[in-house]
């Protein structure tokens, strides 16, 4: 059967994505940028309609592939900081016409709240205080989810024994071919002395918590896919696609 011109570009596309992901050379130019632009707080210094999102403009891309795909209900993150993700996927979900999201921080600073409820894609967000760990907050967040289509992001604490815990947690929520994502497992290919000021570096992080989370739960796997299109991102083996 012949292909149509769509289906033949698509093809194209992810052949080239293979090949790229392979070149050993371009992956080490990937990692040497994003070593070399942390130097700088790279990713400090986007927003989104006006609020701070903290976050490389290649993931947020790939954040807006995910959530056209999937069609979520709710897209749960645990972090909020300056609200800049939580109205980018509120807005996706504006131009869906449907979904929400919800937030969770354990330290929500009142200008942070104050410009995130005055903005107008507020109105697709709701947020919880409280650590994503606490239980009444956990019980919140299932009883919010419950029977609904869930993408999960998380990118708070780094530690690996929080991100773990929280995978633990907020996973069983993701639904079948939807997403879990987790931010900053890039810090596992970063400087022994990039992260001098908090509990988490090499050896200690996301991407740690990741990799002990699939030995004991086979119902996700790694979209490698995902970084070989990327390459430049803070999720590295981040993407997980609950595939049962």
């Amino acid at each position: 059967m012949t292909k149509t011109v769509n289906e033949a570009f698509e093809a194209e596309c992810q052949a080239e994505i293979v090949e790229q992901g392979a070149n050993a050379k371009l992956k080490d130019l990937a990692r040497d940028f994003y070593n070399e632009s942390a130097k700088h707080k790279y990713t400090y210094h986007f927003s989104w309609m006006g609020r701070p999102i903290i976050q490389l403009p290649q993931d947020m891309m790939a954040m807006q592939e995910i959530i056209w795909q999937v069609k979520p209900d709710l897209v749960i993150e645990c972090g909020i900081a300056h609200g800049g993700s939580i109205l980018y996927y509120a807005s996706l979900l504006e131009l869906q016409g449907h979904g929400e999201v919800l937030g969770i921080d354990r330290d929500i600073r009142a200008h942070n709240r104050q410009a995130i409820e005055a903005h107008p894609m507020f109105k697709r967000v709701s947020m919880i205080e409280g650590s994503s760990l606490d239980p009444a907050i956990v019980e919140q967040v299932r009883a919010a989810a419950a029977g609904k289509k869930v993408i999960l992001v998380l990118d708070s604490n780094h530690t690996h024994e929080h991100v773990l815990q929280e995978l633990r947690l907020y996973a069983p929520l993701v639904s079948v071919d939807s997403y879990c994502v987790v931010m900053d497992t890039v810090v596992e290919n970063m400087p022994e002395d990039a992260f001098p000021d908090r509990p988490w570096g090499k050896g200690d992080n996301p991407r740690t918590a990741v990799w002990a989370f699939l030995e004991e739960n086979r119902d996700f796997e790694i979209d490698r896919q995902m970084h070989n299109k990327l390459l430049i991102t803070v999720a590295e083996d981040g993407y997980l696609r609950r595939i049962r």
